[in-house]
């Protein structure tokens, strides 16, 4: 089969479409032949050598995919070949096949192709996990959602409108803005003209956000804090800002609050398919039934992923980049 491997650590041009050997699915595991994955920063990281796989994982980036099973694994039940797919992956995902423990597989939703299935488990395991199992957000409480406009944004806008909340987001532009909006955000705010933490207060007679979910880390660290409410709750999912900062432990104890910081790349399996399963109970009928949608800027073939990395370090797009691979 073919991968996109990373000889060496670099830019997008380290990303290099090469003939690799067949993964063999083990115990638990089935193959999946690969029609379409998505890019993430997590990809990004790994291409510049700042965010190796889990030990045991593949050595391919990509983090999610969306195919068709051609083999099981020993003991694997409840599954057949031919099964359209999507998984979410420690690893491997920009390649032609991929071995998927069963636990993190999943159904393709109905109404929604294929390749755009692709779009759906980073995201709605990452957004599922922090802002409902972890944060607890609840009917008419105000959630902040930094990154309005990217792959995790679109779909946390789309879950929290879903379950009663009022959606605050930030973004960088006019026009990011608008597609949130169109999502269901409630309150804008463009981060490069407006004071987020101001903005919220001033849409919540001064009480803030109960809930935040940032990808931002240090840098807006202390305004996060600022920014909550009373028994606010703040889920770090992303170092775009950073990885040091300063907490001001008074603030946060004045208000009750809670500070959590997550990843899912490296979690046992026996949390992700639990978090894996509480998406498909709950998650998968939303979309079955159109009230939340995945949001998918562009499809760009598997081979050219530097054009796709490239998209995403632009921070020109809204939702996710898919990769295409010859499979489809």
């Amino acid at each position: 089969m073919h991968a996109i491997t990373i000889p060496e650590p670099g830019g997008p041009e380290a990303l290099v479409w090469a003939e690799v050997p067949d993964p063999v699915p083990g115990d638990g595991e089935v193959l999946v032949e690969v029609v379409a994955s998505a890019v993430n920063r997590a990809d990004v990281l790994q291409r510049q050598g700042f965010y190796d796989p889990p030990p045991g994982a593949s050595p391919y980036p990509g983090l999610e995919c969306a195919g068709r099973i051609v083999a099981l694994g020993p003991g694997v039940t409840g599954w057949a070949v031919g099964d359209e797919v999507c998984a979410l992956l420690s690893g491997g995902g920009y390649a032609e096949k991929v071995a998927v423990p069963v636990g993190q597989l999943l159904p393709v939703p109905d109404g929604v192709e294929l390749t755009v299935a692709a779009a759906l488990p980073e995201v709605t395991a990452t957004v599922w996990s922090n802002v409902f199992l972890i944060s607890h957000l609840r009917p008419g409480e105000t959630v902040l959602i930094h990154g309005g406009s990217s792959g995790i944004g679109t779909m946390a806008i789309q879950l929290a409108k879903a379950v009663g909340a009022r959606v605050a987001v930030t973004a960088g532009s006019p026009e990011k803005l608008a597609r949130c909006a169109e999502l269901g955000a409630d309150i804008l705010i463009n981060y490069r003209e407006q004071d987020f933490v101001e903005e919220v207060r001033e849409n919540t007679a001064g009480a803030g956000a109960d809930v935040i979910l940032d990808i931002v880390g240090a840098k807006y660290l202390e305004r996060n804090v600022q920014a909550l409410a009373v028994n606010g709750r703040l889920a770090i999912i992303g170092l775009q800002g950073g990885v040091k900062g300063e907490l001001n432990l008074g603030a946060l104890l004045a208000k009750r609050a809670a500070v959590t910081a997550t990843s899912l790349r490296g979690r046992p399996l026996a949390e992700k398919a639990a978090i894996v399963a509480a998406v498909c109970e709950h998650v998968w009928p939303l979309i079955a039934d159109g009230v939340v949608r995945p949001v998918v800027d562009r499809t760009v073939p598997m081979a050219d992923a530097a054009e796709a990395h490239r998209v995403l370090e632009s921070s020109t797009h809204v939702g996710k980049v898919l990769l295409i691979t010859p499979n489809a």
